[in-house]
C-alpha cells in the first residue's frame, strides 16, 4: 500500500516536473544541464530528484524530506523558440538555490513564466526570420542578387512558419512544405541562367531557420560528451530534418519538370561592398532575437558575440585553416559565454552562445552535398559531406574544451 505523501512532496513534484518540461521544451541545442538543474532545485527545496533523460523525456523521481518519493514522466518536444522563457527562468533558479524562494512561490513564478505570451508579435517573427535569412545570404554568394532573392523567398517560408504555430498538422511537415515551396520558386522565377549561381546557393538562406545545423552540432557534443543515448538520438532527429529538407528540393525540381543536372553547385562572382558584408550579421543578429523571442535589451552584448566569433573564426582560419579556425572559435564563443553566464544578473549561457553558434553551423554543407549529389556531381557532393562532418566534429569538440577551459564540464545552458 502507498505510503502517505509527506507535506510539500505534491508541491515540490509539481514545480519539479514544470520545471524539467520547460527546460526539455528549450533544450533543442542540447539536453546536457537538465539533470544538474533539476536535483540542484530539488535540494535547495530540501528534497531531492533522479532522472532518466532523453532528447523528448524524462522519468524524474522526487523524494520528499521524510524519504517519500513520487515517480512523474515528463514529455516535451526539444526546441529553442522561446527564449524569453530560458532568460527569465536563469533569475528564478538563482533565488531557489540560495534558498530566497519557496517551493510555492516558486511553481507560481515558474507558471508565470510558462504561461506567458511571445514578447514578440506574430509579424515580429515573420520579420525577424526574413532578417535572419538576409543576415546569412552573403555567406552563400556575397550578391546582391542573392540578397534580393533571399528577401521574397524568406518571407515565403517566415508565413510558412509563423502559420505552423496556429496549424500543428503543418508544424509536423513544415521543413518538407518549405524546402518544396522554396524549391519550385527559386527553379522558375530565380534560377533562369548559372550566371546567379547554384539553385541551392539561392535557396538555403530562406532554408537556413530550418536547416539543423545547430541541432547536429549540439549532437556531436552530446556524444563527445559522453551522452550518447541524448546525443545518438538527437544525431538521428537532426539527420532526419536534413534529409525532409533534402526531399523537399527534389520534389520542387521534379514538380517544375527539371533536371536535376540543374543543381549544380557554383557560386556567382561577388559584388557586395565589404561594408554590406559587415553590415549582415547586425541585420543576423536583429533576426536572431525576433525569430527567437530573446528580449530587445540583450541585442548588442550578443551582437560583440557574434562579432567575435567571427573575427576569430577568420584570423585562424587565414593563419592556419578553416577546421582548426572552426574549432578555435566554437571553444572561444563556448568559454566566453560561460564565464558571462555566470553571474546572475546576465544571460543564461544558451542565449549567449545562440547567435555565435549560428555564424558556426553548417547544415547547409549537409544540403548542398545532398543536392549535388542528386545531380550526378559524385566527387563535389561528397567533398561538402566530409567537409561537414569534419566542421561538425571540430565545432562540438571546441566546445567541450572551452567549457573544460573554464572549469565547467557541459553545464546547462541556463547556468
Amino acid at each position: 500500500m502507498e505510503s502517505r505523501a509527506a507535506p510539500g512532496l505534491d508541491e515540490l513534484t509539481g514545480f519539479l516536473t514544470r520545471l524539467t518540461r520547460l527546460l526539455l521544451d528549450t533544450s533543442g541545442e542540447g539536453a546536457e544541464g537538465i539533470e544538474e538543474t533539476v536535483t540542484a532545485a530539488a535540494r535547495a527545496l530540501g528534497g531531492d530528484a533522479e532522472l532518466l533523460l532523453v532528447p523528448d523525456g524524462a522519468a524524474l523521481m522526487v523524494t520528499g524530506p521524510d524519504g517519500d518519493s513520487r515517480t512523474v514522466t515528463v514529455r516535451a518536444f526539444p526546441e529553442v523558440f522561446r527564449l524569453d522563457q530560458v532568460t527569465a527562468l536563469k533569475p528564478l533558479l538563482a533565488q531557489v538555490r540560495a534558498g530566497g524562494v519557496g517551493v510555492r512561490e516558486a511553481d507560481r513564478r515558474l507558471a508565470l513564466i510558462t504561461g506567458a505570451e511571445p514578447p514578440y508579435p506574430w509579424w515580429a517573427k515573420l520579420l525577424g526570420i526574413v532578417l535572419f535569412s538576409l543576415g546569412f545570404a552573403p555567406l552563400m554568394q556575397a550578391t546582391w542578387y542573392e540578397i534580393a532573392t533571399t528577401g521574397v523567398l524568406a518571407t515565403v517560408a517566415a508565413c510558412l512558419a509563423v502559420a505552423a504555430d496556429r496549424v500543428p498538422r503543418l508544424a509536423a511537415v513544415l521543413p518538407l512544405v518549405v524546402s518544396t515551396l522554396v524549391s519550385v520558386i527559386t527553379i522558375e522565377v530565380f534560377a533562369r541562367t548559372p550566371e546567379h549561381g547554384g539553385p541551392v546557393l539561392l535557396m538555403l538562406p530562406a532554408l537556413f531557420f530550418f536547416v539543423p545545423g545547430d541541432y547536429l552540432s549540439a549532437a556531436a557534443a552530446e556524444l563527445a560528451a559522453g551522452r550518447v543515448t541524448t546525443g545518438a538520438i538527437r544525431l538521428v532527429y537532426a539527420v532526419f530534418l536534413l534529409v525532409q529538407l533534402y526531399l523537399g528540393v527534389l520534389l520542387g525540381v521534379f514538380a517544375t519538370g527539371t533536371s536535376t543536372r540543374a543543381l549544380f553547385d557554383v557560386a556567382a562572382e561577388s559584388d557586395l561592398p565589404r561594408w554590406a558584408l559587415f553590415l549582415a550579421w547586425v541585420v543576423f543578429t536583429a533576426g536572431t532575437v525576433l525569430a527567437f523571442a530573446i528580449p530587445h535589451r540583450l541585442f548588442w552584448p550578443l551582437l560583440a558575440l557574434v562579432y567575435f566569433t567571427v573575427a576569430v573564426q577568420s584570423v585562424v582560419t587565414k593563419l592556419i585553416g578553416e577546421t582548426a579556425g572552426t574549432f578555435v572559435a566554437a571553444a572561444a564563443l563556448t568559454a566566453t559565454a560561460t564565464v558571462l553566464a555566470r553571474a546572475p544578473h546576465r544571460p543564461p549561457r544558451l542565449v549567449l552562445l545562440l547567435p555565435g553558434f549560428f555564424t558556426l553551423t553548417v547544415g547547409s554543407l549537409g544540403m548542398r552535398g545532398l543536392t549535388t549529389l542528386a545531380g550526378g556531381y559524385v566527387v563535389e557532393g561528397f567533398e561538402d559531406l566530409l567537409k561537414l562532418i569534419t566542421i561538425v566534429t571540430a565545432i562540438a569538440v571546441g566546445m567541450v574544451f572551452g567549457a573544460v577551459v573554464v572549469g565547467r564540464a557541459g553545464g546547462r545552458v541556463t547556468g
